[in-house]
């Protein structure tokens, strides 16, 4: 049964990377960089921080940061306890797909997209009533997921399970902001 959807999963990769051409390959590279979403975060930040003021955007930022080292503290855990090969480093995926980026370390699951989930639910469960328009937030983390396998870096299966796990960490953060600040007043 594993191996089943282990194979169902790279030929979903296979066909999704190859849907790519060298036109797009910079277009990608540039979607998969952390620092290229630098204004996107900064808009958030100053929307924010309009929203609630200085105090309670500090606090935010520190529960972001926690969140952010726990959902990749807990992925890198899996990954070297998994140890699956990312798709560019698997033998029997060569010549079959294209490798835009190779990298080393372990695939499953991707911490791209745990960490941008995890970040995104809990931006919008805590200001949905507030900012509406976050709703549209979660284009960011699956776009940031796609460029991953179009760049040959993750299986499928690598950004669903960090999807899983980045809103179960995002929604636990969630209850945990909500309980510090009725705890504390801030």
């Amino acid at each position: 049964m594993v191996s089943k959807v282990i194979a169902y999963d790279q030929q979903l990769f296979v066909f999704l990377n190859n849907l790519g051409s060298t036109t797009y390959d910079g277009f990608w590279e540039f979607i998969t960089s952390f620092i290229n979403w630098m204004p996107l975060f900064l808009l958030l930040l100053y929307v924010i921080y309009k929203k609630i003021g200085a105090k309670q955007t500090l606090i935010l930022l520190l529960f972001v940061a926690g969140l952010v080292a726990f959902t990749d503290q807990f992925t890198n855990l899996v990954k070297n306890n998994v140890q699956r090969l990312r798709p560019c480093n698997t033998e029997s995926l060569k010549g079959l797909i294209r490798v835009v980026i190779s990298r080393n370390s372990f695939s499953f699951f991707s911490g791209h997209a745990a960490n941008t989930m995890a970040v995104t639910v809990f931006l919008y469960l805590q200001f949905k009533r507030q900012l509406p328009f976050l709703i549209f937030l979660f284009f960011w983390p699956l776009v940031f997921a796609y460029s991953r396998i179009y760049l040959g870096l993750h299986f499928p299966l690598d950004i669903l399970a960090g999807f899983a796990f980045g809103s179960c960490s995002g929604f636990a953060f969630f209850k945990l902001y909500g309980w510090a600040k009725t705890r504390y007043s801030f």
